[in-house]
């Protein structure tokens, strides 16, 4: 059981020097750190990094809010453009569709007419319908693919 009150002063200690903790927790803690000389030990070096850090100098470039400030307004054009290329997608492949819907007696018609004219077999000919549809969303599907392959390429170029 007391080692898991040393592991719980261990977690409060961290969560007390980083983020703060409640006051019950905070109470728990100073009282666990009277009694427990290890901890306290513990407790005394991690706020003496603590501090050290805190005080470590840090150079930053002058320009550093305005390069971040650039990089965010990249960052949103290009998620912009992305979402712009998503529905410039979608409407193509809606137009497609109507297309396919509307055409779909032709297509069937001029099947027909192959099959009947050089002797096609049935099969063939549902195949010829069937690709009809898929064709144009097999193309949307590798335009898509290439497309985020790309992007992929030019986030791992940067």
């Amino acid at each position: 059981m007391s080692e898991n009150l040393h592991i719980r002063a261990q977690r409060l200690l961290a969560e007390s020097l980083v983020e703060g903790i409640g006051a019950t927790d905070q109470k728990w803690l100073n009282e666990h750190l009277a009694g427990c000389t290890d901890c306290s030990m513990e407790a005394s070096s991690a706020r003496e990094l603590v501090h050290a850090l805190r005080n470590v100098p840090i150079q930053t470039p002058r320009d550093l809010a305005e390069r971040t400030q650039m990089r965010v307004r990249l960052r949103a054009a290009e998620a912009a453009r992305s979402q712009e290329s998503g529905l410039g997608l979608w409407v193509v492949a809606a137009a497609s569709w109507l297309v396919g819907i509307f055409s779909a007696p032709l297509v069937w018609r001029g099947l027909s007419w192959l099959g009947s004219n050089f002797g096609i077999p049935k099969i063939a000919l549902e195949m010829g319908f069937v690709l009809w549809w898929a064709v144009p969303a097999l193309a949307a599907l590798t335009i898509v693919l290439h497309q985020r392959n790309t992007n992929a390429a030019a986030k791992g170029m940067r």
